[in-house]
């Protein structure tokens, strides 16, 4: 299963990814209130964090939904909002302990990523490769390989 994996040592905060998601989903004003991911700037840690859905296995998101308006498509993987079943009523902002589901004041529905059908604009634009989309367990694979590097670095110099 594929899915979005962030590097937030790489994030420049540049946001084209926040571009690259608004002109994927709006065509036609390109503005970043239309991005399904979003860069969190967070000044006094000194971090970025870019945020999209996770499309988790057990979707709360789509567990709460009152009008079955949430479903996995089949072919990529990403859990999905039809628009035209959506009531509206927000149950999925609520559920979704990410934030990562927004809502269109404008056609007044729940709205998030949809992994651009299997071909995610955000991280083909992502300058500093800090977006990825890629099997989730080779990114857990080399995150736990980063970690056991960092633990062995700490004991060789705690070791002297």
């Amino acid at each position: 299963m594929k899915v979005v994996t962030m590097d937030t040592s790489k994030c420049v905060g540049c946001r084209n990814c926040e571009l690259a998601c608004a002109f994927a989903n709006s065509k036609a004003t390109c503005e970043r209130t239309e991005s399904k991911i979003k860069v969190n700037h967070y000044i006094e840690e000194e971090v970025l964090i870019p945020m999209t859905c996770l499309h988790c296995e057990d979707a709360w998101c789509m567990n709460v939904c009152p009008a079955a308006a949430i479903s996995r498509n089949e072919e990529t993987n990403a859990v999905e909002i039809d628009e035209e079943k959506c009531a509206g009523c927000k149950m999925c902002i609520l559920a979704c302990p990410y934030g990562n589901i927004h809502f269109d004041e404008e056609k007044l529905v729940s709205t998030k990523c949809n992994l651009c059908e299997g071909n995610p604009r955000c991280v083909g634009h992502c300058v500093a490769a800090a977006l990825q989309f890629e099997e989730a367990e080779e990114f857990a694979e080399r995150s736990r390989k980063k970690v056991d590097m960092r633990l062995a670095e700490t004991m060789k110099n705690t070791c002297k």
